[in-house]
């Protein structure tokens, strides 16, 4: 009764809001109201062979498979979602948001044997700076989903970079050259490994990144983000 009485005062006084409108969630929703869930722009890529995240990196990364979870276009909901994980650090849109990326590609059977799970790094400047990585966020959830183990020490990021925001796709590709550093490659060799970043844009920093990790011996790279924002 006490404990009712306490949850009351607390719903009273910190009301959970749906992390897409605001709007205030009712019962054991976890995340987002009932109309925000069916506005998720889901892409579905961890059913399809040949799909845009990996046609995009075909002939720059030799992947296994690679997946996007949303959609991300400018004003949508899922700006409005990625942008509260990578700006404010959300941790329970990682959970929400890695929990199901994971069980997504368990379903799938495209990602099968993988060992273990590397968050693409920030410069430590950069993370500093923010206080979290929102890959490593994201990753850590993921990683629970699937029972592997998140490396985020393996790889580092050596150099920073100016925002890539508003960059041509050559122009990023040659900004991120010489950025990633393999620590310790004899921890991953011969390992699949699944390369998590919130977002898919150009490709060029997963693409430095995935390179990197492939001069570990037998390394087989896939990727998985959340959201796909490519044009």
């Amino acid at each position: 009764m006490l404990r009712h009485a306490h949850q009351s005062l607390v719903h009273l006084f910190f009301p959970r809001l749906c992390a897409g409108c605001s709007a205030e969630l009712a019962g054991r929703q976890p995340l987002l109201c009932l109309s925000c869930m069916d506005q998720l722009p889901l892409a579905r890529f961890h059913h399809y062979p040949g799909n845009p995240a990996e046609q995009l990196l075909h002939g720059r990364l030799p992947l296994l498979s690679a997946m996007s979870y949303l959609f991300f276009t400018k004003n949508s909901l899922g700006q409005r979602l990625l942008h509260q994980l990578k700006y404010q650090g959300r941790r329970e849109i990682a959970k929400y948001f890695g929990a199901s990326m994971g069980a997504a590609l368990q379903e799938s059977g495209r990602f099968a044997g993988i060992d273990a799970l590397i968050p693409l790094p920030l410069h430590a400047a950069r993370q500093r700076q923010r206080g979290f990585n929102q890959a490593a966020l994201l990753g850590q959830f993921i990683a629970s989903q699937l029972q592997v183990p998140m490396l985020p020490d393996i790889i580092s990021r050596i150099s920073g970079s100016s925002s890539q925001t508003r960059m041509k796709r050559m122009d990023r590709g040659q900004q991120m050259q010489g950025r990633f550093r393999l620590d310790n490659p004899a921890a991953v060799s011969g390992c699949h490994l699944l390369l998590v970043d919130d977002v898919l844009t150009t490709g060029a920093t997963l693409e430095a990144c995935g390179q990197e990790l492939l001069k570990a011996p037998g390394v087989r790279l896939s990727i998985a983000t959340l959201a796909f924002a490519a044009r």
